[in-house]
């Protein structure tokens, strides 16, 4: 899935090495579906009664502590490494709290989740929504975060170092031919064979559901009767499924920049597609009106932009172009494209991009677009990665079956893939293969979420959303029994704390005083 951080908030969706299974999911046996249709079978709720097999983790109390950043907080959770069998051993997961400041009664715990998978909660949290989230919503709850397991903090998969991550990112995900098929394929096989020795048991313990079941433990740990949660992105598809499982202890579920959990991976990579392209299209607009375009001056069509584009980054796959990195990394067009991709998440990126294109197209200097691509893998100044990437691939390939098997399948799916996007359409084709040598069975299907007898649950979709179509929030919020559909028309990933305060006087209303928005609202 992309991934993209910025010191405001987590942005998330489909990252070009690590695509195959956008949409995480796991059902009970027999959910089925086609390769493209979406699934019939819906999610079944556990019993309402605890099992006493884990009653341990439902009893256990944290020990809170300092961690480091003034306000906040942390501790460790244990949970079974496997709800099946919890007498086979235990995770630990790093909680983190930021105290009700008050005024007025405290409500609880608001949990929140940036998405991913494999984007940090514990660090969304101490540098975004402990601090930045409305000052009513932050004096009346405990804002919480857990890591979710294989996360960050919270056990975490680790499977390349930086120096074989460098390479991997720099693998072209667009082969014009079999050597360069063979090559790329080579890249996804070594991933998941270094993913699966360094972590053989945890990987198959990494799924949504187990996620989902470890909130409900933490809720019960908070001394909550009931969750109350934001999550975005993919923290949409871990507060659904969540709902789906435990639909009595439904609090006030805020899901930000939904995602469909009824579609298989195919289909959920091809929609994303068609989102990257819209988000691109928006770009393009925008772009040609600004005096320092480097992509086309006025009158310019967005077909033509994305031609242009496309021209430059054939002259990168054949010739990249230095950056000033002192590891000697060059431009190439998977870090290109994988920089563009990652503007694509907020408009406000958008000046950033027509200055790194500026000086990459005119000024054979790629460092510009070597920084938002690094940003978005979350490689830090000194050649480390944070585990986003292993913790991505280690979710997703085991929430949903594999998009492909094969590379004569991507082959014959790229015209489907240019055609929802001709610009980014072919690289997210080819980056769809990667789950095909998981060492790990997927054990999710696709599947819908209803949670019947659930309280009002609020799920916001941007009209223009790049990583989450909007598309995906009517869906879910017709699936959701209870589901109030909040639009946002606009650009950008997820609605919350950007800027509109229409959308933000819904949310904050419903955080505060349990009112979901009136039926039908739309925000601009």
């Amino acid at each position: 899935m992309h991934i993209r951080r910025s010191p405001r908030r987590s942005r998330t969706g489909v990252t070009l090495l690590s695509l195959a299974a956008l949409l995480v999911s796991a059902c009970s046996a027999g959910c089925s579906t086609g390769s493209e249709g979406a699934a019939s079978v819906a999610l079944a709720a556990l019993p309402k009664a605890t099992p006493s097999a884990l009653s341990s983790y439902y009893g256990q109390k944290l020990n809170w502590h300092s961690c480091g950043v003034p306000g906040f907080q942390c501790a460790t959770m244990k949970a079974p490494l496997d709800y099946a069998h919890p007498e086979a051993g235990d995770i630990r997961l790093a909680v983190s709290r930021k105290k009700a400041t008050g005024p007025g009664k405290r409500l609880g715990s608001l949990l929140v989740n940036p998405g991913g998978p494999g984007g940090s909660a514990v660090g969304y949290l101490q540098q975004y929504a402990g601090i930045g989230y409305p000052a009513a919503v932050r004096a009346r709850y405990d804002m919480v975060a857990v890591d979710p397991r294989g996360v960050a903090r919270s056990e975490p998969v680790e499977c390349l170092d930086g120096r074989k991550m460098d390479a991997y990112t720099q693998t072209d995900v667009t082969p014009d031919d079999r050597r360069e098929t063979g090559e790329l394929v080579d890249a996804y096989k070594g991933f998941a064979e270094s993913c699966g020795a360094q972590a053989p048991k945890l990987l198959r313990h990494v799924s949504t559901v187990e996620a989902a079941r470890d909130m409900d433990v933490l809720r019960a740990v908070l001394g909550d009767a009931k969750l109350t949660y934001v999550g975005a992105s993919y923290g949409t598809f871990l507060g659904a499924t969540y709902a789906g499982l435990f639909p009595e202890r439904v609090g006030r579920l805020v899901l930000d920049g939904a995602m469909d959990p009824s579609l298989p991976a195919r289909r959920l990579n091809l929609d994303q597609t068609a989102g990257f392209e819209t988000a691109f299209q928006s770009f393009a607009k925008d772009c040609v009106r600004q005096a320092d375009c480097p992509l086309g001056a006025k009158g310019t069509t967005p077909a033509q932009v994305g031609e242009h584009l496309k021209a430059f980054f054939r002259k990168l796959d054949a010739h990249p172009i230095p950056t000033g990195d002192p590891d000697g990394r060059k431009l190439g067009e998977a870090l290109a494209t994988t920089g563009v991709i990652a503007a694509m998440y907020d408009e406000s990126s958008w000046e950033q991009l027509r200055e790194a294109l500026t000086s990459a197209i005119k000024d054979n200097d790629g460092a510009g677009l070597l920084v938002l691509s690094d940003s978005y893998y979350e490689r830090e100044a000194d050649g480390r990665y944070a585990n986003l990437m292993s913790a991505n691939a280690a979710v997703n390939c085991l929430d949903l079956p594999a998009a492909f098997s094969t590379p004569d399948q991507v082959s014959a799916a790229v015209p489907a893939f240019e055609k929802a996007s001709p610009v980014f359409g072919e690289g997210l084709a080819w980056a769809s293969l990667n789950c095909a040598y998981w060492p790990v069975k997927p054990t999710g299907e696709p599947h819908r979420i209803e949670a019947k007898g659930a309280a009002p649950i609020v799920v916001v979709g941007t009209t223009r959303d790049p990583a989450t179509p909007y598309r995906w929030a009517q869906s879910l919020s017709r699936q959701l029994t209870s589901a109030r559909l909040l639009t946002y028309e606009g650009d950008g990933h997820t609605a919350y704390g950007r800027g509109s305060a229409c959308i933000d006087s819904a949310i904050d209303a419903y955080l505060l005083h349990g009112t979901p928005p009136a039926k039908g609202k739309r925000c601009r």
